[in-house]
This record gives C-alpha cells, sequence and structure tokens, in this order.
C-alpha cells in the first residue's frame, strides 16, 4: 500500500516514461517549479497539495480526473 504523496509521485513517473517527457518538461508544462517537482518525486513534501496536482495534470494536457484515473489511487491501494 502507498500513502497519497507516494502514488502521485509513482504516477508521475509513470506518466513521464508514457508520455516521453523529462521532468524538466513536465515543470516547464505545468507552471510547477522543478525543485517542487523534485520534492514532490523524492517524497520530501509532507502533503501534496490539490492546487499543484492539478498544476501537474495540466502539464501532462490532462484534467485531474484524468491524473487521478489509476489504480494507484483506488481506495484499497492507499494506506490513508
Amino acid at each position: 500500500m502507498n500513502n497519497v504523496n507516494r502514488a502521485v509521485a509513482l504516477r508521475i513517473e509513470e506518466l513521464l516514461k508514457e508520455k516521453g517527457i523529462t521532468r524538466y518538461r513536465l515543470a516547464m508544462n505545468s507552471g510547477v517549479t522543478h525543485s517542487t517537482l523534485k520534492n514532490i518525486l523524492h517524497e520530501t513534501v509532507r502533503d501534496n497539495l490539490l492546487s499543484t496536482t492539478i498544476l501537474i495534470a495540466s502539464g501532462f494536457d490532462m484534467t485531474i480526473s484524468e491524473f487521478l484515473d489509476s489504480p494507484l489511487f483506488h481506495e484499497e491501494n492507499l494506506n490513508i
């Protein structure tokens, strides 16, 4: 089981590979600073803000619903 922060980091890594873009490009596309993105991916932030996750989703040219549409976010896969 993952916590929500881990699930967000895993989803970002999954989408980076799937869409063939770099962390730097995602930062540029989303407006989230590279350091914030790095902190999310290294799970050094305590709680990801929904607004930041929405920006990241938009950096992938996705809605937040599309970003969260992953088994990673199913309740049975999360330790809440």
